[in-house]
Parts: structure tokens; sequence; C-alpha cells
């Protein structure tokens, strides 16, 4: 946990979020960062929103969203109003697309994954610290003889993105150097990631987004997009992942780990909230722990009046 605690000042309705992915249970990681989402939405007296981020459905599993919603239910994590589903969002996207298309922001790409690997390996672009590979830009100024549109890109501006995390202070990226131009519709047809999730928050209103540490490489990008798209900044907070003690790589439904045993809801919480780096609180039953644990997280990330 960060050692000193940082003040920052909150819009009157504060609103988060927890999006899972329904291509499986939830596992101890991602209860996580779901107790911290719930955490900082109720401390800041704040909605707390649910959406299933389906919009990869080759990976969504049949029931595993009742599944979720059955997990937090046990858990006493209840969420405000009604889910969002990215399955059912193709309109919003398409929208958002559509004006930045419009505006000359987006480019079609024609290179397939290993051609993009293989110009890292040529010394074209350098990895960035996790591990992922700039695009080089091939397709930049127009689609290479004889290819055709494959995926398409936003033309990311140059300079450096600063922003303050709330759990791990100021950050920056310069994204057109360690990211290059990011896909905004896959080679598939389905919409990626990065627009469908700044989409999403700016529908729902989201003003803190509060996950774990594995998307702070994807913050900075999606702060680009958010600003070339006219929406308001988001917050965000970004919780540490539990490794797995053998590989040494996060918890992940991808990697096999189990799912949270909800017939012991109070020591599934317990755990997750050591794995904060906070220590054990004293509580007989579920409701006990969660309003304990509410009062530690306020005093932690303190609310200044707007």
């Amino acid at each position: 946990m960060a050692n000193a605690a940082r003040v920052f000042r909150f819009a009157v309705t504060y609103v988060g979020r927890f999006a899972p992915s329904p291509s499986g249970p939830l596992h101890a990681g991602s209860l996580v960062a779901a107790l911290a989402s719930w955490l900082d939405a109720r401390a800041h007296d704040g909605r707390w929103l649910l959406r299933m981020e389906d919009v990869d459905t080759p990976r969504t599993v049949a029931g595993a969203a009742d599944a979720i919603m059955a997990q937090l239910d046990a858990l006493g994590l209840h969420w405000d109003g009604d889910i969002l589903w990215q399955s059912q969002r193709n309109a919003a996207y398409q929208s958002a697309f559509d004006s930045l298309a419009a505006r000359g922001l987006i480019y079609g790409c024609g290179c397939t994954r290993r051609e993009i690997a293989d110009s890292a390996l040529r010394g074209q672009t350098v990895p960035g610290a996790d591990g992922e590979r700039p695009y080089p830009g091939t397709c930049r100024h127009g689609l290479p003889a004889g290819r055709q549109a494959r995926a398409w890109r936003l033309r990311v501006p140059e300079g450096i993105e600063r922003f303050e995390d709330r759990w791990l202070g100021p950050q920056e990226q310069d994204v057109a150097q360690a990211v290059g131009a990011f896909a905004l519709r896959r080679a598939d047809g389905l919409w990626a990631y990065q627009l469908a999730v700044v989409v999403d928050d700016a529908e729902q209103g989201v003003t803190d987004v509060v996950r774990g540490a594995d998307l702070l490489s994807s913050t900075a990008r999606q702060r680009v997009l958010g600003r070339m798209l006219g929406l308001p900044p988001v917050r965000y907070l970004h919780v540490p992942l539990i490794l797995d003690a053998a590989s040494g790589l996060k918890l992940s439904k991808q990697n096999g780990a189990p799912a949270i045993d909800t017939d012991a809801p109070l020591q599934a919480l317990q755990g997750a909230w050591r794995a904060l780096g906070f220590a054990p609180i004293a509580a007989q039953d579920r409701a006990a722990f969660l309003r304990e644990a509410t009062a530690h997280w306020a005093q932690r990330f303190p609310r200044l009046p707007a």
C-alpha cells in the first residue's frame, strides 16, 4: 500500500463502477479490485455501478455473468441501478468511431500481429515496460499495395500524458512512442476494449475508476482518447495485483485461478482486504466487516467538500 495518504477533491456526485469480463467466475484477484472499487464508492457516498464487459464475445462464457452477480451478492457487494452490457452498445461505439473518423483521426491498418512483432524484433520499436509492442505506424500514410484494412487505429497525438493515480501517485506516458496508434476496431470486427471502456464510462457518468494495476498501462491512452472525444476526465486508482505463488504471474481466469468460495464470504473479504495492505478487521459477519472496512477506507482516502 502507498506510504502516504493523498487527498483528492471529489465532485458532488461520485460514480464508481466494477466492470468484469464474463469469461468465468470471480477469483481472489478480481475480488481485490471489486472490493476496493465498492469501498471507494461507499466511503465517498457515491454510486457503484456494475458493467459486464462482454464486448469480446469469443471470450464470453455462458453463465459466467450470472455467476459473477451471484458472487457479488453473496459477498454483500451490491450494485446500484441497472447493469450495462457492452454487447448491447454497438451503436454507441459506432457513433464515437464515426466522430473520430469524420475528423481524420482514424486510419485502416493491414498489418498482422506477426508483422508487428517482427518490427519489434528488427528494432523498429521498443517494447514497453509491460512487454507491449508499440505499433510502428506502418499504415499511417496509407495501406501498402494489395492490402486491405484489418483493423482501424487512432492517430495518437505526440506528447506526454500525465495524471495522478490516487494509489500510485504521479504517472506519465508518451502514448505515441510507448503504444503508437492503437486499435479501436479489431481485425475480427469487434470493438476494442480501449474504445468501449472510454465510451461506457462517459455514458454511465463514471467519475472514479478503481481497478487492478495491470490496467495502469491503459490509462494514458484512455485519457487521450477521452479528450479526443470531448469527454470529461476520470480519476484513477490502481490497486496491487495478487500473484500466483508458483508462477509469479497475476491470478487470472486464463491461468486457472479458482473461483471465490462464497460459502465463506467473510474469509474471502478478509483475504482481499489484507491483499490491499490493511490489517485484518475484527468482525463477526460480512455486514460488520464492510462497515469497518468502509470507515478505514474513508480515512485512507478522505473526501474534501467540492
